[in-house]
Formats: structure tokens, C-alpha cells, sequence
């Protein structure tokens, strides 16, 4: 990565949109009067949809943030990471686009899970990377990866852990503050590696705004549980439905959350709630994403500390407006009937 990363600031964040805006999609912010109403009365819920983001995720803005930071005699000697899915695809994308604008090629390889979904490697493919398979763990993609950066001397582009990544990912708090008229209260998101989460709490440095985020409960709450040990959880081993969230949080990005007055709260949902969020999102909402970018919304159905926070913090107010960052949308038909099965009612 870049020898001089950038400091973890509001001002990095901006400075990164100005680079990576061009590259990237402005995507739409949609309400929901059946969501909201769910809610309470005097929630007003504003969706940031990354759905529509290019890749179909919101990671193609700290990739394309990363690469832009690197010297041409590092984008030579090409990119590695790992990754289930969606950043492999930002990465490539990323790798390829710059590489049209520098005139010479910019090889990218991935390390992606053996239980990657094919659709994800498919497009990682695509977009030119030489993909290679690992364990589920993070410890077993992190030594896949190792092998493949001794075998080319590439650089090493990590999916979450990293200042450059971290400003990147944060440009989408900034835009979405941009798109609500008078602002937001809240703004919650997914938290697996905590790249998105650290970058809005970054971007939302002395707004006034509230960050929040949201993990699977089933062996992926690695950030909930360390908030209340006062560590860093460094391993999380799970089969979660929300794949994009199977990793443990990472040391920069824990520097962020760990923070109360950066992130105020996590929260957790169980496996059958991040599917009722993904089926309303559905039928309601007209909107389809991938499990990862269901467990914010799922959080705000179904948990009843993330109520309570709600209710003690705006007591009295006659309106709380909440953004919601829907993270991505990169999954299958396939994946749906294997979430749903014959009980679906799509």
C-alpha cells in the first residue's frame, strides 16, 4: 500500500471523493413510508442504495481510493488481496480501469474462500484478476496470500485494513449527507471488516451525526463482543447468510469503532431476521441486495436495545431521520432459493 497513508480525518475523506469521484457512481437515496412506518412514528427512514454502486457494492471506492495512492512502479509490479467477494471485484476493476489511464497493465490477484459465491468469482475473472482459493478463516486467506506476494513481489491491497481504504469507503457518508435535505440523525451500516463503519464514523466527524453499526449474531459478532471485553476480537469462524461480514474487525478500523464517540453502538441480529429485512427489502421496497446490506435493516426491525438507544437518545423529538447504507447486491437467484426454499413467498 502507499508509504504515506492518509491521516484518519474528515478532511482525508474529502480529499478522497474529489480523487475518486469521477471512477465511481453517485448512488440514489430512497425512502420508504412502509419501512419508516414500521419503525415508530417518528422515524424517517433514507436508504444510501451501494446496490447501484459499480461492482454492485460500495468497496469499488476504497479500491479505486487505493490504487490511485500507490507510484507507478508499484501499480507495475501488480495488486494482491483477498477477499470473498466484493472487494476482489472493486480491486480488479480498479486495477483495470487504471491501468487504460497509465497506459501499461496492472496485474491483480485474489485470495477468495473456497465458499465464495460463483457469481463473485465470475466477476472478479471478468474484470481480468487471477483468482486462487483459500480456507474461510482470515488467518488462512491472509497465508494464501503471502504465498501468492513471494511467488510476485505484488503489493498487497487489503479489503479493510488500511487508512487508504478506510477514507475511501467513507466518501459514501459524504455523499449521503449531501443527498438529505437537512441532513441526518443516524446513519447505520454492515460491519464485518469494519472499513465501511470506520470511514462513516470518519466522514461524520463533528457533524453531529450518530454512527451505528450491525453484525450477524451467529459467530460473526466478533465486534460486539469486543466492545464489551475492551479487545480486538482477531479470528471469527462462522457460516453466517451475510458472507460480506465473515471477518474480524481490523486494527485500524478498531482503532475507529472502539471509539464511543466515533461509533456510539453495535448491534446484532440472528440469521432468521436478516432474512425477513432481505424479504421486505424485496416486496416492499423493491430493492435487492445480498444478505450483507439486509443485517442494518434487520437490526432496526428486530433488535430491541438498538429501540432503546433510539428512544433514550431522541426522546421528544417529533422527527429522527436514519440512513441506512445498503451495502451491496452482489448474489444470485440460486442463493435466494437456498435463503428462502419452498417457504418463500417471492
Amino acid at each position: 500500500m502507499s508509504s504515506n497513508p492518509q491521516p484518519l480525518s474528515r478532511a482525508s475523506v474529502i480529499a478522497a471523493h474529489e480523487l475518486i469521484a469521477p471512477l465511481i457512481h453517485k448512488t440514489p437515496v430512497l425512502t420508504s413510508s412502509t419501512l419508516s412506518t414500521l419503525l415508530g412514528p417518528n422515524i424517517k427512514v433514507f436508504l444510501k442504495c451501494e446496490n447501484f454502486q459499480k461492482i454492485g457494492a460500495f468497496k469499488i471506492r476504497g479500491a479505486t481510493h487505493a490504487l490511485a495512492r500507490l507510484s507507478d512502479e508499484e501499480l507495475r509490479r501488480g495488486v494482491v488481496t483477498h477477499s470473498s467477494g466484493n472487494h476482489a471485484q472493486a480491486l480488479s476493476l480498479a486495477a483495470r480501469t487504471l491501468s487504460l489511464t497509465k497506459g501499461f497493465p496492472i496485474p491483480a490477484y485474489v485470495v477468495m474462500p473456497r465458499i465464495s459465491t460463483p457469481s463473485k468469482v465470475a466477476a472478479t475473472r471478468g474484470y481480468g484478476a487471477q483468482v486462487t482459493f483459500s480456507g474461510v478463516t482470515a488467518s488462512e486467506r491472509k497465508a494464501a496470500v503471502e504465498i501468492v506476494q513471494k511467488e510476485t513481489r505484488t503489493v498487497l491491497v487489503p479489503p479493510y485494513d488500511h487508512a487508504d481504504i478506510i477514507v475511501g469507503q467513507g466518501t459514501v457518508a459524504l455523499e449521503f449527507l449531501s443527498q438529505v435535505e437537512e441532513g441526518l440523525d443516524v446513519i447505520i451500516a454492515p460491519c464485518g471488516g469494519g472499513g465501511l463503519l470506520a470511514g462513516i464514523a470518519t466522514a461524520c466527524e463533528g457533524t453531529g451525526v450518530r454512527v451505528y453499526g450491525a453484525e450477524p449474531r451467529e459467530g460473526a459478532d466478533d465486534c460486539v463482543r469486543g466492545l464489551k471485553e475492551g479487545r480486538r476480537i482477531e479470528e471469527v469462524k462462522t457460516t453466517t447468510i451475510a458472507d460480506g461480514l465473515r471477518t474480524p474487525v481490523g486494527v485500524a478500523n478498531w482503532g475507529v469503532i472502539s471509539n464511543p464517540e466515533k461509533v456510539h453502538g453495535v448491534f446484532t441480529v440472528g440469521e432468521e431476521e436478516i432474512k425477513d429485512a432481505m424479504r421486505l427489502l424485496i416486496e416492499r421496497c423493491k430493492i435487492l441486495i445480498e444478505p450483507s446490506a439486509a443485517v442494518p435493516v434487520a437490526v432496526m426491525l428486530s433488535s430491541p436495545e438498538w429501540r432503546e438507544e433510539m428512544e433514550r437518545v431522541f426522546e421528544g423529538r417529533e422527527e429522527v431521520k436514519v440512513g441506512v447504507v445498503l451495502s451491496g447486491g452482489n448474489t444470485t437467484i440460486e442463493k435466494f432459493i437456498e435463503i428462502f426454499g419452498g417457504a418463500s413467498k417471492l
